[in-house]
């Protein structure tokens, strides 16, 4: 058991002794060194500059402080030193579980050996930490899935698949474009590789053609997954590939910020009405919801934040109670080092007529806060 939890029971214990030679009854006060509000937890985001990792920290910290425990909740403004820094400084200032969402999955394992060192259990949020043999337990959602489900929702967009599964009636073939995320970010290549599962098939009989030819995850994706850096390449694959009155028809894009910085190039190249690209997403941020709602972006991948951080909750008191977390998977996450056993949550598609019945109805967005296409 977690040493400062083990000084913690052994505190209420001997305040309970105490209490019954004193004659004290139940809710008459003394030692409440066995409260949550006697532990905390440590929270480690990656940046503040996406809306979906405000809402995560904001999420974690709100479910924990409930409970009552104390919580450290630190951004690290998507610089690695820094995130390293601040872990260093959670496990100094005694944090008894570390809930961490990697800027790069393999620039910790140095504060991860200092978390073992200290009995501090690390909970890996959404992106796996890698290389690391101190990685205790891991939420997510299924991302090979994520990207399966995307690839899907580009296919559903051109026509060459239904909703449903069936075929679709649209032939092609289809000029398409490929974004991945951040190579240090062990989550884009599981997007990637169930999306390139998905889409191969199509490309090999002829039915999507990539024209810039750019079709591995190192030629196509993003670093930090920077909005700016994917309109830069949107627009020069647009100089480079599309500029002998050739139409892209589709963009693959894994993230709703880079289809944001996707979508500004294609307007800028001209592109409007029903000429637009199909172009893809994810994370459901208020910004690219109303773009979906206007007709522009054409779908994007919901992960609901607020399932994700109760799971980070429920694992976190899991081992503050010196059990193991529930995993419903143990075979598919390894971080180079081991198996790390994970909780994985499943994931929806959001088109236009989506938004109503999975975003609003269950409060994740008000009707209000889409029409604005800015959260209140």
């Amino acid at each position: 058991m977690n040493r400062r939890v083990l000084a913690a029971l052994g505190s209420a214990v001997l305040a309970l002794s105490m209490a019954a030679c004193s004659g004290d009854g139940a809710g008459s006060g003394g030692n409440d060194s066995d409260q949550p509000g006697d532990l905390t937890i440590g929270v480690s985001m990656p940046t503040q500059t996406s809306e979906r990792w405000i809402a995560d920290g904001n999420s974690v910290k709100e479910k924990l402080e409930a409970k009552g425990y104390q919580v450290d909740l630190q951004y690290a403004g998507d610089d690695i030193p820094t995130q390293s820094q601040q872990v260093d400084q959670m496990i100094t200032r005694g944090a008894d579980v570390l809930i961490i969402a990697a800027i790069d999955g393999t620039a910790l394992s140095g504060q991860l050996q200092a978390a073992a060192d200290a009995d501090i259990p690390v909970i890996a949020y959404d992106r796996l930490i890698r290389d690391s043999p101190n990685v205790d337990f891991y939420v997510s959602f299924d991302n090979y899935k994520v990207g399966v489900a995307q690839a899907t929702a580009l296919l559903v967009g051109l026509g060459v698949q239904t909703k449903d599964g069936a075929k679709g009636e649209a032939k092609g073939p289809f000029n398409i474009e490929l974004f991945a995320g951040s190579l240090d970010d062990n989550n884009a290549h599981f997007f990637f590789d169930g999306a390139m599962d998905t889409l191969k098939p199509f490309i090999d009989d002829g039915t999507l053609k990539v024209t810039s030819g750019q079709t591995s995850i190192e030629q196509v994706a993003i670093l930090r997954w920077q909005q700016e850096a994917a309109q830069k390449r949107m627009e020069d694959l647009l100089t480079s590939s599309y500029n002998s009155g050739t139409k892209v028809d589709g963009v693959l894009s894994p993230y709703d910020g880079l289809s944001r910085g996707i979508i500004t190039a294609l307007q800028n190249a001209g592109y409007k009405g029903a000429d637009f690209p199909v172009v893809t997403g994810q994370d459901a941020e208020i910004a690219s919801v109303k773009l979906i709602d206007d007709g522009v972006q054409s779908s994007t991948i919901f992960k609901d934040t607020r399932l994700l951080a109760e799971q980070a909750v429920i694992a976190a008191e899991a081992f503050l109670t010196d059990k193991a977390p529930q995993a419903n998977d143990t075979e598919t996450y390894n971080n180079g080092v081991k198996v790390v056993p994970s909780y994985l949550l499943p994931v929806q598609t959001v088109y236009k007529d989506d938004i109503k019945p999975v975003l609003i109805d269950s409060g994740y967005f008000t009707a209000e806060e889409v029409a604005a296409g800015q959260a209140g």
